[in-house]
């Protein structure tokens, strides 16, 4: 266990220094999404013909592929992030207050990037404004993709309004150790770039509202704890997939529940990476402790569980006398080889995670993450092959003559990698901005460390000179 006193320096330190490492990640993310625009660029000039994606006639294949899939995974990520921070402030959770902030962060990510795969999905993205926008009042009660962009946007809202309250609160207090930024162009000296953003971010700003705030952001969480089996990965996105009745390997009230276990697996998995990633960066071994792996592997074991438990239920109820085209569609999942090897992933995951809890050294750090990258993939395949089975297999195949087939083009692929990178990006610009560890859990950590000196001092036995 570190003897180290959490600081307010250790906080600013990824604002206040810049290494090899961080501009090498930087390029990096930059080019993968930079890749994914020009290849969205030459899907817009010749048509999504370009990608995997099929004609569901006499064709055959899926008009609905990997583009989907990561669509569903990315809202999940994002969707189980802000539950993940809410039930922290909810349920007074503080162990885990180090990472608040980062699945926070996380959520603006994923929306950020599922938000951009419906607009890469449209094929023209003038027809958000054409088709969405211009005839909200009409779509809105009649269009699932209306329904996707509504919940989105208001989770987004949400999200950024629960991240920038928050924020408030640290950023006035550390605004003498924050960056500054003026330069001179032309021998003119323009404003304090740095100085703009946060003084936006502060207005009106007096410590009378810290109490406020809190009540605030307390009942924003509740709000995200109770809407979280009503939209998003627990209403609006399962119901897009259940309440078709063409397809029998989307219908099911089991939907809902799974998709809500997917998206706190993926997100727990999530914030795991990315809190390694900066505490190994900046020397976080006191602040992001072994102690929030332990236990964010434990809420991930659980999860795991469910929804290992929500694919029997649904498969069973298939396979087992079950109307013919469902069995049929369920037999077709099963049979996959990739359904296969990412159920085995996640499994492989679940029993690494009971061990471990029953034999402590089992655990590691490069072990979890190495099961969170498993969940994550895992997931993602299952999503994908969701959507694809699906098509595939409808009530009416009246195209059995040629039912096609489907696997993402080289487009596609890189649109993974090109989200990903917009994903990066954020992070690591909003690393440079604001602290990405709240205060309060330094302040919080500071007083468990001092408790704990205070305690050892207390029952040290006395030596005699």
């Amino acid at each position: 266990m570190s003897t180290k006193t959490p600081s307010e320096e250790d906080i600013l330190r990824p604002i206040n220094t810049l290494t090899k490492k961080y501009i090498i990640m930087y390029a990096a993310a930059a080019l993968g999404l930079v890749a994914f625009l020009v290849a969205w660029a030459y899907q817009l000039e010749k048509g999504l013909i370009v990608t995997g994606l099929g004609d569901w006639g006499t064709g055959g294949g899926s008009t609905w592929g990997l583009y989907i899939g990561a669509f569903i995974w990315w809202v999940g990520v994002a969707h189980g992030g802000i539950i993940l921070s809410a039930a922290v402030r909810l349920l007074g959770m503080d162990r885990y207050m180090p990472v608040a902030r980062i699945a926070e962060m996380t959520t603006i990510g994923g929306l950020s990037a599922a938000g951009f795969y419906i607009l890469v999905h449209m094929g023209r993205p003038d027809r958000m404004v054409t088709s969405v926008i211009g005839h909200y009042h009409i779509t809105v009660n009649n269009s699932p993709l209306v329904w996707d962009v509504t919940v989105i946007t208001a989770y987004f809202v949400l999200s950024a309004t629960y991240l920038g309250l928050t924020l408030r609160y640290d950023i006035s207090r550390l605004r003498d150790q924050l960056p500054s930024f003026a330069p001179k162009i032309g021998g003119v000296q323009l404003p304090d770039l740095y100085g703009i953003v946060y003084n936006v971010m502060t207005i009106g700003y007096t410590e009378k509202e810290d109490e406020v705030i809190e009540r605030m952001v307390w009942w924003l969480a509740a709000a995200v704890i109770i809407m979280a089996p009503l939209l998003l990965h627990g209403g609006v996105i399962p119901w897009l997939f259940s309440l078709l009745p063409a397809m029998p390997a989307w219908t099911g009230g089991i939907q809902g529940p799974m998709f809500l276990s997917i998206a706190l697996m993926s997100a727990i998995s999530g914030v795991m990476i990315i809190s390694y990633s900066f505490r190994r960066a900046y020397d976080w071994d006191h602040i992001i402790t072994d102690d929030i792996f332990r236990g964010l592997l434990l809420w991930l074991g659980f999860f795991i569980l469910l929804f290992l438990w929500f694919q029997l239920q649904f498969v069973l109820n298939g396979v087992f006398l079950g109307p013919l085209d469902k069995a049929h569609a369920a037999e077709e999942k099963i049979a996959s080889p990739l359904y296969q090897i990412a159920i085995g992933m996640i499994f492989a995951t679940l029993v690494y995670i009971f061990l471990q809890a029953i034999r402590p050294a089992l655990f590691s750090k490069k072990r979890a993450l190495l099961a969170s990258a498993a969940v994550l993939v895992g997931t993602l395949t299952e999503k994908v092959l969701f959507v694809v089975e699906g098509f595939m297999d409808p009530h009416f195949n009246i195209y059995a003559a040629t039912p096609g087939t489907y696997f993402p083009g080289a487009i596609e692929w890189l649109s993974l990698v090109g989200t990903g990178g917009l994903v990066a990006l954020l992070f690591l610009n909003l690393s440079k901005l604001v602290p990405v560890v709240e205060l309060h859990a330094i302040e919080h950590l500071r007083g468990d460390h001092d408790h704990d000196h205070e305690h050892t001092d207390a029952t040290e036995p006395e030596v005699e000179a």
